[in-house]
């Protein structure tokens, strides 16, 4: 089929473009800079640059690729990370433009869908903070949002339901959104790259366990991610899907073994009152009263299964 991705040179879309190329699709790679025409070649696809919150310039990009499938992978996080990074919801760089290529970013690119006669549309979700923090330790696509998340997260939580609502309610096509867990991976936060920022966090012991840690994640390796992103373009019912590994776990378990995977020392523990004075009540929610992310259906609909089903071995194995 016609593919067009947005977002071909992020974590993701890095990934997920070869492996469209291998199953046989035409793939149209979008980026903003026109210096990463060739890195989008390079991949395997034709790359069009396009800003994605200029509508305009998307709905024409979209419609000289004429696509089938549209895949919608934008976002621009990036920076640094510490506890006391997480106060704010700039904490991360690029986290308000996220927010925003959550919201008119999806508008355009579903506008330009539908003008283009595209038939199917699969947008990039996310896990983590969806949920409300009540029920058991791992919850699926129908259980409940938070219906209060803390207040730094309120405008990226506000902009992830808008996609979630607007993508699977398309008329013309069908709609899919793929709630990833925390990637880890080449390329990733989680990586044994110098600059990931994540791992530097862990390897200065600036990511410390908080309370009792008992705040439930859920990871995916970033060639798992990509895989079921590709199953997602080639089939499966509109709706939405978690793209979880099959280990949701607390953070007092994965932290200590990432830390041990980096080389780096275990991590810290602070207590939860001294977590909201010096972090706030955001982090200290993240890690203690967090919710894990069940895959099942997406197992059980798309055919697909993560190639690291845990994070265990995915740390030891994966991270390079």
């Amino acid at each position: 089929m016609k593919v067009f991705v947005a977002g071909a040179t992020g974590a993701l879309g890095r990934v997920l473009v070869p492996q469209l190329v291998a199953q046989g699709h035409e793939v149209t790679g979008m980026t903003r800079s026109s210096a990463k025409q060739e890195l989008v070649r390079a991949l395997g696809a034709r790359p069009v640059v396009a800003d994605a919150l200029d509508g305009d310039a998307v709905a024409h990009a979209v419609a000289l690729a004429e696509p089938e499938v549209i895949v919608h992978e934008l976002t621009a996080l990036s920076g640094r990370m510490s506890l006391r990074d997480a106060r704010h919801p700039e904490a991360f760089s690029g986290a308000i433009m996220t927010t925003r290529l959550r919201t008119e970013g999806t508008d355009h690119l579903l506008a330009a869908g539908r003008a283009c006669g595209a038939r199917r549309f699969v947008a990039q979700g996310f896990a983590a903070f969806q949920f409300a923090r009540t029920g058991g330790p791992v919850l699926s696509e129908t259980d409940p949002p938070d219906p209060d998340p803390p207040t730094a997260l309120r405008d990226g939580v506000a902009a992830m339901r808008h996609l979630e609502q607007a993508v699977p309610a398309i008329t013309w096509g069908q709609g899919l959104v793929l709630r990833y867990g925390g990637f880890y991976g080449p390329g990733t936060a989680i990586s044994l790259a110098a600059d990931a920022v994540m791992a530097t966090a862990v390897r200065k012991r600036r990511l410390p366990i908080i309370g009792d840690g008992g705040g439930v994640s859920s990871h995916i390796h970033i060639e798992d991610a990509a895989a079921a992103t590709v199953a997602a373009v080639e089939h499966g019912a509109p709706g939405v899907y978690n793209i979880v590994d099959d280990e949701p776990a607390s953070v007092r378990e994965w932290l200590p073994v990432l830390a041990g995977a980096l080389g780096a020392k275990p991590p810290r523990r602070i207590p939860r009152w001294l977590a909201r004075l010096v972090a706030g009540e955001t982090a200290t929610l993240m890690m203690t009263e967090t919710r894990g992310a069940s895959n099942a259906k997406a197992k059980r609909e798309l055919g697909w299964k993560p190639r690291y089903p845990s994070w265990r071995q995915g740390f030891t194995q994966g991270l390079g």
